[in-house]
């Protein structure tokens, strides 16, 4: 026998020795201890404490009905089968399915079916269930499991969670319900839409507006009141929270008739634009038909603008007044609304001061501010012209002054910013002596930031340097408020940070620092260097931390600017200084856009309303 034959013939074996195996043994030798049959929920002995829960979707009146049918309904139904007793009725009306949200009686239910209390649960439909497969089928699972197990009988389906066979038909039946929520979303997605595109839109019950009988906003009087009052003192200067205690020491009553007020009522009422007359539709939206969750419309959905929709209770200006105040105020401003302010005349012409607790200003306007005060005056103010050698003279084309950067830079002025704080060096502020508020200005087209001293009672003014131990310090500048604006003027990238070396200028005790915001060391990230990203630095260096320290990637190709580039600027800026004057203050670049009320006619405005206010009270 070869070695083929010898393997099929064990193989041979081993399936005889199997089929020996599963002949089994003689059923005679066998006893069968029969399973407890599963009781039929109708016309078992056993008493079932039967929990049903009732659901409808909407508040509307028209679904009472329903929702009262279904509690009889069921009081009926078990009053039919001796062996249920009824151990409650959970309803839960108003309420969305597709969401576990606010529905306190379902969870109540789930409660008592954790507690024991619940054998049985009925209810009419898979959708009055659940319209969220997977709340669905979840739940079904944890009655299912418990101890003993709880069943649901789903009326319309005729169908028994016990059953072994129901889950794929309830899985079927569960994601129909969710499907006929998602489609009925669909359609009042695409109904709304449709107003909105014809500009009807929704307007629900606001203070200070009625509806007549065409649906249309019409003001009243007494509630518009109350309107304008809000506005005018948010103007003048009052937070939310003082004019909400102020309205609730007055009695005023808000839409829906409270007396009390919030900071939070206070700040919906400056926000809504249908108070100057504008309608602004679908400012938020409901991504998710299954949790409903609003969210704010970013431009993630179409929104619908009119201007002028009905009869304004506020003038647009204050509106839009308000809002800049609002949108600033998280920067400590308190003022009506800011304006940049231009020096027009002496050595700091051109440069505009940065304003550090204002965030609604744009990097265009700041140039226009700038070029603002050249108006009527030659070119060569802001441009560089070329500088060529004369016969005689050395021929320097092709040297170059070093950048101060590659020398020792201890003991001179330095500034180091990030898009969320300046910084500068102690030797910087020690140049100044005792001086504890500066004044920070910002040529857009030469690219110099300018700091010189200034007082508490500017406006403009930061404090950047404080006393410890006799000895003055340099003090950290945040400005989240303005410095994204500078970023995005400059160009900058708001993952860098930047440093630079200034120069001091001083004359008769006036002193004037100057840094070329063009010359910088760039501290970057190091994920910056690879060649994909998208940025015009190089960096000269290598390391292994997180941080790079880079140049501007026209440094890599010399160690500073040519000579006669370099003498171009110094002569400008001579030429500049020379006529020796760095505390012209800057004036507004021009008049203010808006007409908001001004501060005479608020402070009248609010005390007429208050005084018809206490007559009322009074009366």
């Amino acid at each position: 026998m070869n070695e083929n034959e010898v393997r099929l013939k064990t193989t041979e074996d081993k399936k005889q020795k199997i089929r020996e195996r599963y002949k089994g043994i003689d059923s005679d030798k066998l006893d069968v201890i029969p399973a407890v049959p599963v009781e039929n929920i109708f016309s078992g002995t056993t008493t079932k404490r039967v929990a049903v829960y009732a659901r409808v979707s909407t508040d509307d009146p028209n679904q009472t009905s329903s929702y009262e049918l279904q509690k009889n309904h069921y009081t009926d139904m078990i009053k039919r089968y001796p062996n249920w007793s009824l151990v409650d009725i959970y309803a839960d009306e108003g309420i969305s399915g597709t969401s576990l949200q606010h529905r306190d009686s379902f969870m109540r239910m789930m409660d008592d079916c954790n507690n024991g209390k619940i054998d049985l649960i009925v209810t009419k439909s898979v959708s009055r269930f659940a319209r969220n497969i997977v709340d669905c089928i979840d739940y079904v699972r944890k009655l299912k499991n418990m101890n003993p197990p709880i069943s649901i009988f789903f009326e319309s389906e005729n169908l028994h969670t016990l059953d072994s066979h129901s889950e794929m038909t309830l899985a079927f039946m569960a994601t129909i319900a969710q499907e006929e929520s998602h489609t009925k979303s669909e359609v009042m997605n695409s109904s709304i839409e449709m107003r909105f595109k014809r500009g009807i839109f929704l307007t629900p019950p606001l203070l200070g507006y009625d509806h007549n009988e065409d649906g249309n906003l019409v003001i009243n009087e007494d509630e518009a009141k109350v309107v304008r009052l809000i506005f005018f003192m948010y103007l003048y200067g009052y937070s939310c929270q003082v004019i909400a205690e102020t309205l609730t020491q007055y009695g005023c009553k808000t839409k829906k008739g409270n007396t009390s007020w919030s900071s939070g009522s206070i700040l919906q009422i400056l926000q809504n634009e249908r108070h100057c007359g504008d309608v602004l539709a679908r400012k938020t939206y409901t991504p998710n038909f299954l949790d409903h969750k609003s969210k704010k419309n970013k431009k993630n959905r179409n929104q619908y603008r009119q201007i002028g929709h009905h009869e304004s209770i506020v003038s647009r200006d204050d509106f839009i007044a308000v809002q800049h105040l609002i949108n600033n105020s998280k920067y400590g401003n308190k003022g009506i609304l800011p304006s940049l302010h231009v020096v027009k005349e002496g050595s700091l012409l051109g440069f505009v001061s940065i304003n550090p607790r204002w965030a609604g200003f744009k990097p265009e306007e700041y140039t226009e501010a700038c070029l603002s005060a050249y108006e009527g005056l030659d070119d060569e103010y802001i441009q560089n012209n070329k500088i060529t050698a004369l016969e005689g003279d050395f021929d320097l084309r092709g040297y170059e002054i070093a950048h101060g950067q590659f020398f020792n830079s201890s003991g001179r002025a330095a500034i180091n910013i990030s898009s969320s704080e300046i910084s500068f060096s102690a030797e910087t502020v020690r140049k100044f002596g005792d001086i504890s508020h500066v004044e920070l200005l910002i040529h857009p087209e030469k690219m110099i930031l300018a700091v010189r001293a200034s007082t508490p009672a500017n406006n403009q003014a930061v404090i950047w340097s404080k006393k410890k131990n006799g000895k003055t310090l340099p003090k950290i500048i945040r400005g989240k408020a303005f410095l994204p604006t500078i970023f995005r003027l400059l160009n900058w990238k708001t993952k860098c940070k930047y440093k630079m070396l200034g120069i001091l200028h001083e004359k008769e005790n006036e002193k004037v620092l100057l840094f070329d915001l063009k010359d910088t060391e760039i501290i970057m990230p190091s994920s910056f260097v690879t060649p994909s990203k998208e940025t015009s630095m190089k960096p000269f260096t290598s390391g292994t931390g997180q941080k790079v320290l880079a140049y501007p990637a026209d440094w890599s190709e010399g160690f500073g600017k040519k000579y006669y580039s370099h003498a171009k600027e110094k002569e400008i800026e001579e030429d500049a200084l020379s006529e020796w004057d760095v505390t012209t203050e800057g004036l507004p670049y021009k008049e203010p856009e808006l007409k908001v009320t001004d501060r005479n006619t608020l402070d009248k405005e609010i005390k007429n309303i208050m005084s018809e206010m206490e007559v009322n009270t009074d009366a």
